[in-house]
């Protein structure tokens, strides 16, 4: 018994795809608990922007690593993912399926492959000097000094292109970074969902939905609330960000809520691209299937998953 592998289920895909409506479901038909494996949802004070489960979503299932860490605080892949095998291990102490929930693919295949990683400390002051410097200009001087890390980057995401420069300045090439964290024989057997819509326009039409549920719901105040308190990675948090001229005075409502969709709908077509080189995913089309369709399938393969007929 102590040789076999620990059971995980995975439910992943692009934002407002609907995996927290997914997750819960499947915790409640399989006695789970659900680990948000969202690099945004980590941050206290931001619920609204991360379409964090609420308070009702998070008494009718147990939910881990949900808004724990002030928006000062800095977070990495490493950390959640000694976070998230500390919490499935106390998860199954008391006979519950671990499942985690998100969209930061990162996370979940750093954690299903059991990528172990030796952390470069932060250089806070670089950080800070980089921060400032406008998109393009980083992404135009990663590009020239480290093109093979620029090539897995897209230009717009800021923070990993930060990132590569202070692994760069610190020593650390893209071939050095391989290095630097290393795949190891996973101690978990997974089972992992890719929900995505054959329609993308489906998916687009929710994702514009969600941006004008989040205005009802009051992220402008949420975003205000939370100007003076980012540093580090809360700061490129979609949602806040794109606020920030209307709130600052420098542009219209319209444009930034207009820029908000744009940069989510980019945002939901990375994490999309991620999801499709994972291999044996189990993949789920709700704009096919139907919601309930698609739970009814994902809760007989949780079933057969956990019996041992998978």
């Amino acid at each position: 018994m102590d040789n076999m592998k620990k059971k995980i289920i995975v439910v992943a895909g692009a934002t407002a795809s609907g995996k927290t409506a997914l997750g819960i479901a499947l915790a409640k038909a399989v006695n789970g608990e659900i680990i948000s494996a969202d690099s945004m949802q980590v941050y206290k004070g931001m619920p609204i922007a991360t379409a964090a489960p609420t308070k009702e979503e998070q008494q009718a299932v147990p939910h881990h690593l949900v808004a724990f860490l002030e928006p000062s605080e800095s977070f990495s892949v490493a950390r959640w993912c000694d976070l998230a095998r500390a919490k499935i291990d106390e998860i199954l102490s008391r006979n519950h399926v671990p499942i985690i929930v998100g969209g930061t693919g990162l996370f979940i295949d750093s954690l299903a492959d059991n990528i172990i990683f030796e952390e470069i400390p932060v250089d806070n002051a670089l950080r800070q000097r980089l921060m400032e410097k406008a998109e393009d200009d980083l992404y135009n001087e990663l590009l020239s000094l480290d093109p093979k890390a620029a090539e897995d980057i897209h230009k717009n995401n800021k923070k990993r292109v930060v990132r590569a420069l202070e692994l760069y300045y610190a020593g650390s090439s893209k071939t050095q970074q391989n290095i630097n964290s290393r795949k190891t024989e996973s101690p978990y057997e997974v089972l992992y969902f890719f929900i995505n819509y054959r329609d993308r326009q489906k998916l687009y039409d929710r994702i514009n939905k969600r941006v004008d549920m989040m205005l009802d719901l009051g992220i402008m105040d949420e975003a205000r609330d939370c100007m003076d308190k980012y540093t580090g990675t809360s700061a490129q948090a979609i949602g806040h960000k794109e606020l920030m001229p209307y709130l600052k005075g420098t542009d219209s409502l319209e444009n930034c809520v207009a820029k908000l969709k744009q940069e989510t709908r980019r945002y939901a077509k990375r994490q999309i691209t991620w999801f499709k080189r994972r291999e044996n995913a189990v993949l789920l089309e709700p704009d096919i299937l139907g919601n309930d369709g698609m739970v009814h399938c994902a809760v007989k393969k949780c079933e057969e998953f956990l019996n041992g007929r998978v």
